[in-house]
Parts: structure tokens; sequence; C-alpha cells
């Protein structure tokens, strides 16, 4: 009886973590109208502008309590192989930083403000994705569900030919790069700004290049794919340049690019050129920085692998000759 109780419970934590997951996304997709001229930014309005929306709190915390449910589970049944401690840090990180970008000052300001714009774009693309990956979600989901539901639902999912055409790393890196390219070079970025629903489809659409985009980087979870150490680098190398290309573009561009900016008179902070110069540089600057900084840790865990690799065959080596010694002897 009290087995059928706990797999009855992880059966209503994994389908949690699926609503949960579900619910975050539909946090990235929503988007508030603001009306009028935003208010000068203060600390105090920074610190205290947050939406009443419901949708994306109720997706932020159901997504949070879904995972530290299934973690705790897994913990209990499994005491010598639990949930470790960074990884459950790096879920919440990045649902942290889809709060940020949706329901604080950011989402407000954004629409003032081109250069914050960027910063949330940022957010749902670089910052929250990989964080969400090092949660290793898709793990946990299997490790906490019955195994009815593993080898009736999950695995099958996982293995159906949807999930390996979109986890292919070529389609994540085209996927990301186009998005990129294509949403601040095409008229849907100055229509999002107008309309809610774009404006929502936008957010969604940042954060799901991002996670097709990343989750082969952090590899934590089991894909069909699986890039090699230099497969990660030059994956993470090659994306630079485009990046690059797209904040350089806005930076050097000879007019203001979007009309709704242009439109916006303001009595404070700058005029909508300088900030779209500014945005240039947050999205050459930061986004090359965020990549720059992958490439190193893949570097770094490539040669940590190729010194463990090199100290085991000197080992070997070792006690093949002490072997070889001994029987000799």
């Amino acid at each position: 009886m009290g087995n059928d109780g706990g797999m009855h419970r992880a059966t209503r934590t994994a389908a949690g973590l699926g609503i949960g997951g579900v619910l975050v996304l539909a946090a990235a997709s929503v988007a508030l109208a603001h009306g009028g001229e935003a208010a000068e930014p203060t600390l105090g309005i920074i610190l205290t502008t947050w939406t009443r929306d419901p949708l994306p709190w109720i997706g932020i915390v159901v997504a949070t309590v879904a995972y530290l449910a299934a973690v705790r589970i897994v913990n209990r049944h499994h005491p010598t192989n639990t949930v470790p401690g960074w990884r459950i840090a790096a879920w919440l990180g990045g649902v942290a930083a889809i709060a940020v970008a949706l329901l604080s000052a950011v989402d407000v300001y954004a629409e003032s403000l081109f250069s914050v714009h960027m910063v949330q774009h940022l957010l749902m693309a670089m910052v929250a994705p990989p964080l969400l990956a090092f949660g290793a979600p898709v793990t946990l989901a299997l490790r906490v569900a019955t195994p009815g539901v593993r080898r009736g639902v999950l695995l099958p999912l996982l293995h159906s030919r949807v999930v390996r055409a979109v986890s292919w790393p070529p389609v994540g890196w085209a996927i990301f790069a186009a998005v990129m390219w294509a949403t601040h070079f095409s008229p849907l970025f100055n229509a999002a700004l107008d309309n809610e629903a774009l404006h929502s489809a936008e957010h969604l659409l940042y954060l799901v290049a991002g996670a097709l985009f990343w989750w082969p980087v952090i590899g934590a979870d089991p894909v069909r794919w699986r890039l090699s150490p230099i497969g990660r680098m030059v994956y993470l190398a090659s994306q630079m340049p485009f990046n690059t290309a797209v904040g350089l573009a806005i930076y050097f561009a000879p007019a203001v690019l979007y009309p709704h900016y242009a439109a916006i008179i303001r009595t404070w902070g700058p005029d909508p050129f300088t900030d779209q110069q500014v945005a240039g540089i947050v999205m050459w600057g930061i986004g090359d920085v965020i990549l720059l900084g992958a490439l190193v840790l893949a570097i770094a865990a490539w040669l940590g692998a190729d010194e463990m690799h090199s100290r085991r065959a000197r080992e070997q080596a070792a006690r093949n000759v002490e072997r070889a010694s001994i029987e000799s002897g």
C-alpha cells in the first residue's frame, strides 16, 4: 500500500513537471500591455515594479514547486544517488531569469528603451535556457516517473522522430541564428512592440530557440545526438560571428530601425538613436561574453577529460609493467 501511494505521488509529480514546463513556456509568452509613457526609472521603481498578471506568476511558481517536489521524491527514494544541489540551483536560476525578464521592471521598460528590450531578449535566449538545461529536467522526470509512464510516455516521446529532428545540433544552431536575425531585421520586431499577441509569440520564440541551441551544449539530459568535445567548441565558436554581426549591424545602423522607438517622446533617458546603439553594444558585448564563457568552459572540460584519460592510461601502463615484472620474476 505504501509503495502504491509513493507511485501515485511520483506520477502526480511527473505530471506536475510536465505542466510546470508548459507553464514556464506560457509565462514566457505573456507580455504586458503598457499604456502611456513609463515613469523615469529610479532604484525604488525598478525594485518594486512587478506585473500583477497572474499567469506568469502561476507558471513560475508551478515550475519551481514541481521541480522541487520531484527532487524531494528522488532524494527520498534514492538517498545514495540524490539530485546534486548545483543542478537544483541551476534550475531555480533559469526560472529566476525568466521571472526577471517577464515580471519585473525589465518588461515594463522594454517598450520604452530598446537597450532594455535587448537585455530581455538575452535573458530569454542566452541566460535562462542553459541554466534550465543544467537542471536536467528530462532526467529528473525519467527518475520520478512510474515505470509505466516512463516506458509508455516519456521514452517514446524522447525517441520520436520530431524530438530526434529538433535535437540534432545543426538544427538548433540554425534556428537560433535565424531567430536572432529574423526578429531584429524584419517587420516582426516592430510589430511585436505594438501587438500583444506577437509580443507573446516573440518571447516564446526566444525561449524555444535558446533551449534548442543550448540543450546539446549542456548535454545533461539523454538525447539522441551528442556533441563531441571538439564539436561542442566548434558549435559555440561558430555562433559568435553571427551574434557579433547582429550587434554591430544594430550599432552601425544609420537611423533608428524601429518606428515604435522613433515615435517615443521621453523626458528622460537617451534619445532613440543613442538607445539603439547601446542595444547593439549589449547584444554584441554581453552576447559574445556569454558564448565565450561557454566556450572556455567547454575547453576546460575537454582538457580535464583528456588529462583524466591520459592519467588512467599511465596508471594502466604502470600496472601492466608491474604485472609483467612479477610474472618474469
